[in-house]
């Protein structure tokens, strides 16, 4: 059985599993969103209860991570209220299917033991430092994640009991040789074509045009036509980036900032200390072991025989070097109130439990030379300096811009920066700064727009504001006949090229197809050198969809390329040769969509046999 949980650890399942928990130490502390109803609970799985805690965590790591991928897309998308609920659901029909899943392999008597889950615990690269487990790390990301030792381990366990489940589904899943032949063949097939590309810019360029039918082309597409709404709009950007060039810094400034702030440069205290836990609120056990060291007995061997905290209890008790700030706080304020190595404390009571803690060795503060911090300080005052700056212009840029409405001159002379204005642009064409929504918004509004006064200060960065009034403004039109000829002619043209390349195409197709060979001479054209395309190819859907050569006769068809241009095209022939490295992965991918499948069909049972009621969805 441990042979095979460890073969487990390195399955893609295992993996991911292991990255979701990592990544909620990550995330962990993120507050709840309020959510409708007096219910404490998510959705009632069985007699299950999802806490709603853990949803709103669950919810808002997923969120983090959709945003760390998508940026401002996913922003947008969360705007609209009808994704959010159902990117909620998704979370939470994700929790409910873990549920069933526990439930089933209760069912079926699946167990992992403490020690399985030791080992487990023991073997995360995540909580190991040079190659080994290292107890500091392990508590700090504990604490952070809001786990004591046994909710973890509980945790764990739970993971790893489903997987087990999920593993029985793919091993119990094969794949025959001929079935994995068959699809990598096809899937890895490639196909031998000439081609002949009917250029349209050729075919445009000789058409010609009747001003009837411009007339009629320019009435019946306006929107083609038409010019946006648009805006001259003057702004002042105002950024404690752009402010740090107007800052000065003198060495001797630094020189006493560091003089003043030694301690900042200064490498913490440390302190290596080693502990005995006894876990949960057995403060007699805890009593009865420090009243052993009392009497005498040695510290690392009652750590090996007694400590709780399996991880250091091998090593005596030894937690390594502590910093302030990285233990739980009652431990820390007991480490820290030791003077002298080899003191040892009280009961000291945390989160984890009762522990007794003996001070090993200790570790002043050092100094960091100046020569060595002397950039790192220069920056730092210019930086804050500029934040300072800034935000005394901002409230000045505020004031002024508000007692001053109708323009933007004053504002500018009070915070000494300049006006930038623009010609008439829309939401399309406009500076990146003004295409920030809330820039947009306020041009846009009533009071900007219609009234000419400037707007408020709007933030569109940290530290970072803009101020815009709108100078000028047209409303979106149909641009006349005159001012687009060009553009319409354009368009027709390639139209009507278009319709004539595509003609062309048809014809030659349908000769080639009946064997007469001379309709390219007639038309001057020739086939180019032949090239062998895979399913990757801007004709793959077209090339993949045509009937396999037989007796080594061409198959004619006809595509457009990535420009419009019409692609005449012989399929010569088709190549589905395997190799046995593609063989494997096209094996291993079948059993996965096959394993997929299953989970999916054995969740479809397991949901329609058990009562699931839904709490909270919508934010």
């Amino acid at each position: 059985m441990m042979d095979r949980l460890r073969e487990g650890v390195n399955s893609i399942a295992v993996k991911i599993i292991l990255g979701l928990i990592i990544l909620s130490f990550v995330f962990a502390g993120v507050g709840s969103y309020i959510v409708s109803g007096n219910n404490n609970s998510a959705a009632k799985v069985g007699n299950t209860e999802i806490p709603r805690g853990e949803f709103e965590m669950a919810y808002q790591n997923e969120r983090n991570r959709m945003q760390a991928q998508l940026g401002d897309y996913f922003s947008q998308m969360l705007a609209d209220p009808a994704y959010v609920e159902s990117f909620r659901k998704s979370v939470l029909d994700r929790m409910i299917n873990d549920v069933l899943l526990d439930q089933q392999a209760e069912a079926l008597g699946l167990r992992i033991s403490d020690t399985q889950v030791r080992s487990m615990i023991l073997d995360m690269p995540q909580f190991q430092s040079n190659g080994q487990f290292d107890q500091e790390i392990y508590q700090a990301s504990l604490r952070r994640a809001g786990f004591s030792p046994d909710s973890f381990a509980e945790y764990m366990r739970r993971e790893l009991v489903r997987e087990q489940l999920l593993n029985a589904l793919q091993n119990s899943e094969f794949i025959l040789p001929g079935e994995v032949q068959a699809e990598g063949k096809l899937f890895t097939q490639t196909r031998d074509i000439r081609t002949i590309k009917i250029d349209l810019a050729e075919f445009a360029k000789n058409i010609e045009l009747t001003d009837e039918e411009i007339q009629q082309y320019y009435k019946a597409n306006p929107d083609n036509f038409t010019r946006p709404e648009q805006v001259k709009v003057a702004y002042i950007e105002l950024s404690a980036e752009a402010l740090k060039e107007q800052v000065n810094v003198s060495d001797a400034e630094v020189k006493k900032y560091y003089e003043e702030h030694l301690n900042k440069y200064s490498s913490e205290e440390q302190r290596r200390v080693a502990h005995i836990l006894v876990e949960g609120d057995d403060e007699a056990k805890a009593q009865a072991i420090l009243d052993e060291l009392n009497a005498g007995a040695d510290f690392a061997t009652l750590a090996q025989e007694k400590s709780d905290d399996f991880g250091s209890a091998e090593n005596g008790g030894d937690l390594g070097w502590i910093e302030r700030d990285v233990m739980d706080p009652a431990f820390e304020d007991a480490a820290f109130a030791l003077k002298n190595p080899g003191d040892t404390s009280g009961l000291v009571k945390s989160d984890f439990g009762y522990h007794i803690i003996k001070l090993e060795e200790l570790k002043d503060s050092v100094a960091k030379p100046f020569e060595e911090v002397a950039a790192e300080i220069k920056q730092e005052m210019v930086d804050q300096q500029a934040v300072d700056q800034f935000y005394e212009l901002q409230s000045e840029l505020e004031r002024v811009a508000f007692e001053y409405p109708d323009s933007l001159y004053d504002a500018s002379q009070a915070v000494n920066q300049e006006v930038k204005t623009t010609d008439f642009i829309s939401q399309v064409d406009a500076p990146e700064v003004l295409r920030n929504p809330a820039v947009m918004q306020a041009i846009l509004s009533p009071e900007v727009k219609e009234d000419g006064l400037n707007s408020e200060a709007i933030e569109v960065a940290p530290e970072h504001i803009i101020v815009v009034r709108v100078e000028d403004a047209r409303d979106e039109t149909v641009l006349p006949l005159e001012e687009v000829k060009d553009q319409v002619i354009a368009e027709l043209s390639r139209v009507k090229g278009e319709q004539d390349a595509m003609e062309l195409g048809t014809q030659v197709v349908a000769a080639l197809k009946e064997g007469k060979t001379d309709v390219l001479t007639e038309n001057n054209l020739a086939f180019g050198e032949q090239e062998t395309v895979d399913r990757r190819s801007p004709l793959a859907t077209t090339v993949f969809a045509m009937a396999k050569p037989v007796d080594g006769k061409p198959v004619y068809g006809q595509s457009k390329d990535l420009e419009g241009n019409i692609v005449i095209i012989e399929l010569d022939a088709v190549n589905a040769e395997l190799d046995s490295d593609l063989e494997e992965q096209v094996a291993m991918q079948m059993q996965r969509a096959s394993s997929q499948q299953d989970l999916s069909s054995v969740l479809a049972v397991l949901r329609a046999n058990t009562d699931i009621e839904y709490f909270i969805v919508s934010n």
